[in-house]
């Protein structure tokens, strides 16, 4: 019997479909979306939209209102899946011990694919300049528990969230 997974969180570097792949995976399954970056504070938007990378403190306060807003899902009954950039371990690390039975889904792909989508993405925050930055932080999840890795640079969003699905149903509380 595998672990279970009680919810999901999709992570990876800005244009890897986060979002996309998270709306998709709901609609499969029911789960409720929670959008990471509606929980930004003002000045982290400022800050990212000028393009000046975030601190571990600008994204403190930012990864507790996700913990808050993870629990609130799990306890109204609706099993969440959220869309988080998640880049360091420290911040899986603080997600997890929050939730319980936390699933990740790692969307991987090239910084040339990242700086693609996210110069063809209109009105949003995330300038193109910010994506070395992404990167330069990225701690890729190798080896942690209840981790999925995609390759976001192959698969299209439908492939990416029937993938994680199915992951995630072989992972199903009882």
């Amino acid at each position: 019997m595998l672990p279970p997974i009680n919810a999901l969180v999709i992570m990876g570097v800005a244009g890897c479909g986060k979002s996309s792949v998270s709306q998709a995976i709901c609609a499969l399954n029911g789960a409720t979306p929670i959008e990471g970056d509606a929980f930004h504070p003002p000045e982290n938007i400022r800050k990212m939209s000028a393009g000046i990378p975030l601190t571990d403190a600008d994204r403190s306060g930012w990864l507790g209102s996700l913990c808050d807003e993870l629990r609130r899902s799990i306890d109204a009954g609706q099993p969440p899946v959220l869309s988080c950039s998640a880049l360091k371990r420290s911040y899986r690390e603080r997600l997890r011990s929050a939730v319980p039975g936390l699933g990740f889904v790692y969307l991987e792909l090239t910084p040339a694919v990242a700086a693609r989508r996210v110069a063809e993405r209109p009105g949003h925050f995330m300038p193109t300049s910010m994506i070395d930055s992404q990167f330069a932080t990225l701690e890729p999840p190798v080896d942690e528990p209840l981790t999925l890795v995609l390759d976001a640079s192959r698969q299209n969003i439908p492939q990416l969230a029937t993938a994680a699905h199915h992951w995630w149903r072989q992972h199903e509380p009882d």
